[in-house]
């Protein structure tokens, strides 16, 4: 049964067209992600379900006794009321004036929230952001709307709101830039592309392969009507013959191929790697402690960044992510401990939020600015290897056509500004990138092109971030700040931090079951536990490759590349350059099995280190 109905549904602002003739229905239990490029209408369309926002064109149709839930990007609350009050309004009836109270404050310690009694206005925006989640989800209702709900949200919250969202009854439709997220809860994608909607009845993955399938298929049906239109322009060239019906049913079938509308690119954002040059001296951490009262968020920290490095932090929210990276821009001192920073080092700094009242910060986005005025403010032009690119051509590859360049930053949407913010950082052509929540207000696409971006970036990336597909995309290695100042590094990406997380604590229930069952008992020790209990170690021809692997790599690295010298060199002595190309998978295939060994002898000799 469809909840609701939107048929012929057109909106549009500023003379723009962001809903045009479009069709969508909500059928009981579907779990919907609405996903497309910041601007286009995502918000709209969840404030038109809402009953929000009137369509300009177009009928809304809702099946009687719905009720509906709307949580919006920026929460409004009364102030001078507490954290608790703003959860139980319009969530407390008769039925549940006993229970509703406690299931509140249940679902605020899932959420983070501490203190119920806490007035709203003390609140940061991600805290009132998750006090309006929470009010949103305690509620009975048919549909559930969600604007950004893992917004603000750390790995854990994201964990528990996929699996409560899951097991919930109601439909949902919700708009979201998290990958994993989509593709665990949803069953159906919606995408705004253009001011047309596309349904794929589908999680996240099966769409990048329908939306694939489908632009293949409008790829070659435009091929087919260029076709057709050539032979019905030759016609129409040498002139029609009579005027008969069946002439100008031709003349009528040519007109409509000619005015047929081709089908329209995806607009991508285009980020050419820029950065200045880096010096041998990077960035060192020595020692760094930093409490505020009671709370200890760094307790003696230490670590010197490695050129081209990708570090990732991840924590609970208020566990001192942020502080550290404003350590380091010079923002906030530790209590003790050094930072120095190299000569040559070059620091891009994006801010988790953006700021449009104090001038002195430095994420300050004054809403009277024009966006064009704003970019020139950083740099008339950026040099990359493409050649230099003026601010305007900078603004156009990132989705800013010439008519909105000219716009005030105040008529922005919150992701719209994040773009903008994001291309004022690379502009400054930096070497060291800090990226503190990177993808909060970011459209899909344009994460997926700074993630590539980062692929080719010269320098050291350092990013704050809850989304775990980010994470595990963009870093090698993470640093969990885990309670108490406590820093601890992990290996690879986030999908290996949580398996080291989910290994360490099997472990521990291990030892403690083991415990309990020997208290009091002394075992005999035996020949036989020694050897499973002694450190491991390397075995003799581990350490034999141990020493010498990483010359060999050199070694095989070094032949490859005269291989690709002499090819370059014999490129029409076919013979020759048909024996090199198979000299070169043998390299490329030795080199391969090598840094497997390699990776294998690393994680080896760490487990080794932490042993001991």
């Amino acid at each position: 049964m469809n909840l609701l109905n939107l048929e012929k549904i057109t909106k549009a602002y500023h003379n723009q067209n962001m809903l045009d003739q479009i069709d969508f229905s909500l059928a009981e239990g579907e779990k919907v992600g609405v996903i497309g490029i910041n601007g286009t209408g995502k918000s709209t369309l969840l404030k038109m379900i809402a009953g929000l926002v009137e369509p300009d064109e177009g009928k809304v149709t809702m099946a009687n006794r719905v009720h509906i839930r709307y949580l919006p990007q920026n929460p409004v609350f009364e102030e001078n009321t507490t954290v608790l009050e703003c959860i139980l309004k319009d969530n407390r009836t008769e039925e549940n004036q006993w229970s509703i109270e406690a299931e509140a404050k249940t679902m605020c310690a899932e959420l983070g929230i501490a203190d119920w009694n806490e007035p709203i206005q003390n609140l940061s925006g991600g805290q009132r952001k998750r006090v309006a989640l929470a009010a949103v989800l305690l509620a009975p209702a048919e549909i559930l709307i969600l604007d950004e709900p893992t917004n603000h949200l750390d790995s854990t919250m994201s964990e528990w709101l996929e699996n409560f969202l899951k097991k919930k009854k109601s439909a949902l439709i919700m708009v979201t830039h998290d990958r994993y997220f989509l593709d665990s809860v949803c069953n159906r994608i919606v995408e705004i592309d253009h001011a047309k909607l596309y349904s794929y009845q589908t999680n996240y993955s099966g769409f990048l392969q329908a939306k694939q399938e489908r632009l293949s298929s409008e790829k070659a049906s435009e091929r087919k009507r260029q076709s057709i239109l050539r032979v019905e322009i030759q016609w129409m060239q040498r002139g029609a013959r009579a005027r008969s019906t069946k002439q100008k049913a031709h003349i009528q079938r040519y007109e409509a191929l000619r005015d047929q509308k081709a089908p329209q690119e995806d607009s991508s954002v285009i980020m050419s790697s820029a950065s200045t040059r880096m010096g041998r001296s990077t960035i060192e951490l020595s020692h760094l402690s930093k409490s505020f009262g009671d709370k200890k968020v760094l307790d003696d920290f230490s670590y010197t960044f490695l050129r081209r490095d990708r570090i990732g932090f991840v924590g609970e929210n208020g566990s001192g992510k942020t502080t550290l990276m404003k350590m380091i821009m010079g923002e906030v001192q530790p209590d003790c401990g050094t930072i120095e920073i190299g000569q040559t080092i070059k620091i891009g700094y994006y801010a988790q939020e953006i700021c449009e009242e104090d001038r002195d910060t430095i994420a300050y986005m004054d809403p009277d600015m024009r966006v064009i005025d704003y970019i020139r403010n950083t740099a008339e032009y950026v040099n990359t290897p493409d050649g230099p690119l003026t601010a305007s051509q900078m603004l156009e590859n990132f989705l800013f056509p010439g008519e909105k360049q000219y716009a005030l930053i105040g008529k922005l949407s919150g992701g719209e500004k994040r773009r903008l913010n994001l291309l004022r950082v690379l502009m400054e052509a930096p070497n060291v990138l800090i990226l503190d929540e990177p993808t909060n207000d970011l459209d899909i696409r344009t994460m997926t092109i700074l993630e590539d971006y980062l692929d080719h970036f010269d320098g050291i990336v350092i990013t704050v971030s809850h989304d775990r597909y980010f994470l595990d995309r963009i870093v090698e290695r993470i640093f969990a700040f885990e309670g108490n100042g406590k820093i601890v590094q992990y290996e690879g990406g986030f999908t290996d931090y949580q398996a080291k997380l989910i290994e360490r604590e099997m472990s521990e229930q291990t030892t403690s079951k083991d415990f309990k069952a020997d208290k009091g008992v002394k075992k005999k020790e035996t020949n036989k536990d020694w050897k499973q209990e002694r450190k491991r170690k390397f075995s003799y021809q581990e350490q034999k490759d141990w020493e010498t692997i990483e010359d060999t790599i050199a070694d095989l690295e070094s032949q490859l590349e005269s291989i690709e010298d002499e090819m370059s060199k014999c490129a029409t002595d076919f013979v020759q350059l048909n024996e090199l190309a198979q000299k070169k998978t043998e390299v490329e295939n030795s080199l391969e099995e090598r840094m497997e060994r390699w990776m294998f002898l690393t994680e080896l000799k760490a487990e080794i280190d932490g042993e001991v």
